[in-house]
């Protein structure tokens, strides 16, 4: 049995005059897609000859997508022919300015270099309006939202020291990979996830298995061969 522990805090926070106008992050696991919800847990597979479980079935797959917080999309942005507009009737700033619109750019000389570069396409930017508090010796790992392959765009990832930086604007670039899409992302469509990190020096050891580990892994292994869920009932935390 695993121990519960007492759980930890992120600390959201916006300015006074948008105070119930935004949507707030979520845990992950309260910003699950339909298609997740809806999907089978088991499918027919030509190579096995009769049903076999689908990913809704995997652990880590789901794990991993309900883990975290999710960042929301601040208001409804329109796509329509490689434009993008919106309708964001936000109070003006008082003592702190933020910007307005959901969404800004980067040129693509930022990213001169790396596969994401296109000389005729802007990167967009993603602005969040939530500053983020961590507990000391914690970063945020901020990626796109873990197996969100239906979202028309990619975010990318960083590394930020929340525990220090934590009073100003944390925005998001992201690669719009679906030229083609054309419709609506509706306010409160994940934008970005973060997971806490603990700031820790590791270091990498590489040894052969002793004989202990051999039957370790054996047994496993074939434990996992002949019944379903094992790693559910007995290592999943």
């Amino acid at each position: 049995m695993f121990e519960q522990q007492d759980p930890m805090m992120l600390t959201f926070r916006c300015p006074k005059e948008l105070e119930g106008l935004l949507p707030p992050p979520v845990p992950a696991a309260a910003g699950l897609p339909g298609w997740l919800k809806t999907m089978p847990a088991q499918a027919f597979s030509a190579v096995v000859s009769g049903e076999d479980d689908t990913a809704k079935r995997c652990p880590p797959f789901i794990d991993a997508m309900t883990s975290g917080f999710l960042i929301p999309l601040i208001c409804d942005l329109k796509v329509e022919n490689g434009e993008f507009t919106w309708d964001n009737d936000l109070p003006p700033g008082g003592a702190v300015s933020f910007p307005r619109s959901p969404i800004g750019i980067h040129d693509a000389s930022q990213v001169t270099g790396t596969p994401l570069f296109d000389a005729d396409r802007f990167l967009i930017k993603f602005h969040n309006l939530w500053t983020v508090e961590a507990p000391e010796g914690y970063a945020l790992l901020f990626t796109h939202p873990v197996n969100r392959f239906d979202l028309p765009f990619t975010t990318l990832t960083g590394l930020v020291d929340c525990d220090r930086y934590h009073d100003a604007w944390i925005n998001f670039p992201a690669h719009w990979h679906d030229a083609n899409f054309s419709g609506v992302l509706p306010k409160g469509t994940p934008v970005a996830q973060c997971f806490p990190v603990k700031r820790e020096n590791w270091v990498p050891r590489t040894a052969a298995f002793t004989e202990e580990e051999t039957q370790r892994t054996h047994d496993l292994v074939h434990s996992i061969a002949r019944e379903k869920g094992v790693y559910r009932r007995q290592f999943r935390a």
